[in-house]
């Protein structure tokens, strides 16, 4: 139970890409992405990110992107598990709301353009970008509290009720800088080389307290009556002094009666024990104990000094043990915290390549993975799986987009695109990798409609297939199938300048997982993982 009751976050929540893409990578890195998500044969200067070969169809000089993007996400955990009926008026089923949200994600992309050559450079919030909180924790945290009424009447202490202060909140940041250089071999075929540097910041802050419980057994103080939701660790606490003093007490009288016993006292029964030497407090606290070890008030009745001794010298040791567990129980249900934060960095290369005839372009661009880990910077750790300077794998997988534009006509463009995200090879904590069927598919789509010289709508979609099993999905770290729409305009305000706006939003499908030992208890339970996304974006283009 202890192990469980300290997991506050590993993986955590991971907060994960809050945006359009795979588990670690954000896809949607400027606003062009967010009126139209199929931008990687995109010949603008979003082209940094999507596709740096293509910059070399923009006209001679210096370009600019700046991007602004809004991002609001809830993940919800639907947990149908028996136990929470102790504390959920009787329903065994809870709902576990987290919300994410990142009202400011700044981005720019720049590029200088002259002649066969371009070189840019662009940064970004390339994973994760927001904080997650869920105010009453997580099912895994809960369900072994859970468990305390069930294991505890189990053990003939009747408990009905629990109750428990557990929030979790968790931050992830990828911060990517990236550096290209274009070259146009000739009419039709460019390429790019470039590099990002991924700085990686996380941060994690949790806490599990004021674990209370409702435990029927006065034998270990008047308060634990049942009637009322008491401290579990002072209960446990209390549970193991009474405890160590019944073994205590038990010992001390197996030896002392060892003289009556020797002396041919051993058949006096032991209410009569006064015959044999011993005082009334003494048969009275004999008595006592024998009761606490399961003895009937029929059996301690009947029971002579020898059988006494007999008892109490199988019961000392039983005292001692339950002493021990409860002991381990008050440190399992004490107050636990948590204040990490994690940070690294690693350098993702970068190829690129451009064909171009008439009104046709095509792309395709391969990032390779990052090998990176994070390390821990640790204020505060009750759970012990954060100690301070710990290395945890963290790679940003590799990362194939081919893509394709077709002007239609002068006012219509459409476009299409695919991304794969080999996340089965990046390495993650605790090698859950291997719980991922190859990686995330992307399948993108879009078109763009010049009204007229100044205005431009555009809108896309994008179908996203997890290659994550069933094995991968926990409350900490779920990925799920899903589809979104974009949709926004661009409008020239001056011959060099284009204010874009957009709204983009996902629809993720539920993902049902059932186990039959939730969460490490032994007992079956199921979770429903579902999730919502939405992103405003308004950003600028400037020519100089």
């Amino acid at each position: 139970m202890t192990k469980r009751l300290l997991i506050i976050a590993f993986l955590s929540l991971t907060v994960g890409s809050t945006f359009a893409g795979g588990l670690l990578t954000n896809t949607n890195q400027s606003v062009h992405f967010l009126r139209n998500p199929a931008r990687d044969a995109s010949t603008e200067i979003d082209a940094v990110y999507t596709n740096p070969a293509g910059l070399i169809f923009l006209s001679d000089g210096f370009h600019l992107a700046l991007t602004n993007q809004s991002v609001f996400q809830t993940r919800t955990i639907t947990s149908t598990f028996a136990p929470f009926a102790a504390y959920n008026d009787g329903n065994a089923t809870k709902v576990y709301k987290g919300e994410a949200s990142a009202p400011i994600v700044p981005s720019f992309q720049f590029a200088y353009k002259k002649d066969r050559y371009a070189i840019s450079a662009s940064f970004a919030v390339t994973g994760g970008g927001g904080k997650a909180v869920f105010n009453h924790g997580l099912p895994s945290f809960e369900a072994p509290i859970s468990m305390l009424p069930f294991s505890l009447t189990s053990k003939g202490v009747n408990t009905t009720s629990y109750s428990v202060d557990s929030y979790m909140e968790g931050k992830q940041f990828i911060f990517g800088l990236q550096l290209n250089g274009s070259y146009k071999f000739n009419d039709a075929l460019s390429g790019a080389l470039g590099m990002r540097l991924n700085i990686v910041n996380n941060a994690y802050v949790g806490h599990l307290k004021n674990i209370m419980i409702n435990p029927n057994q006065p034998a270990f103080g008047a308060l634990y009556n049942g009637s009322s939701l008491v401290s579990a660790p002072k209960f446990f606490t209390d549970a193991a002094t009474v405890l160590s003093g019944w073994s205590t007490g038990a010992t001390s009288y197996v030896a002392g009666l060892q003289q009556i016993v020797s002396g041919g006292g051993g058949t006096v029964l032991l209410a009569n024990g006064t015959a044999a030497g011993l005082n009334t407090t003494q048969i009275a606290q004999i008595q006592g104990l024998l009761g606490a070890a399961g003895l009937t008030p029929a059996q301690i009745g009947a029971i002579n000094i020898q059988t006494a001794q007999g008892t109490l010298a199988a019961a000392a040791p039983v005292f001692a043990g339950k002493a021990t567990a409860m002991t381990t129980s008050a440190a399992s249900t004490a107050d636990k915290q948590l204040d990490c934060t994690q940070t690294g960095w690693g350098v993702t290369p970068i190829l690129s390549l451009n064909y171009h005839v008439s009104g046709l372009n095509l792309a395709a661009k391969y990032e390779f993975k990052s090998a990176l880990n994070v390390q821990n910077n640790t204020v505060v750790d009750n759970t012990g799986l954060y100690a301070d300077g710990v290395n945890t794998p963290h790679d940003i997988p590799a990362l194939l987009t081919i893509g394709g534009e077709y002007q239609l006509c002068e006012k219509l463009k459409v476009s299409g695109g695919y991304h794969h995200f080999f996340d089965s090879d990046a390495k993650m904590a605790n090698n859950k990798q291997q719980y991922i069927n190859g990686g995330v598919n992307e399948y993108l789509f879009g078109t763009e409609y010049s009204i007229n010289e100044v205005l431009m709508v555009s809108a896309g979609g994008q179908i996203t297939r997890t290659g994550a099993k069933d094995a991968y999905q926990s409350d900490m770290s779920f990925s799920l199938n899903s589809y979104s729409l974009g949709f926004g305009g661009a409008v020239k305000i001056t011959p060099d300048l284009r204010l874009n706006i957009a709204y983009f939003f996902t629809n993720y499908s539920d993902w049902t997982k059932a186990s039959a030992n939730y969460n490490g208890t032994t007992l079956a339970g199921t979770d429903v993982f579902s999730r919502t996304n939405k992103v405003f974006g308004i950003g600028v283009d400037y020519k100089f």
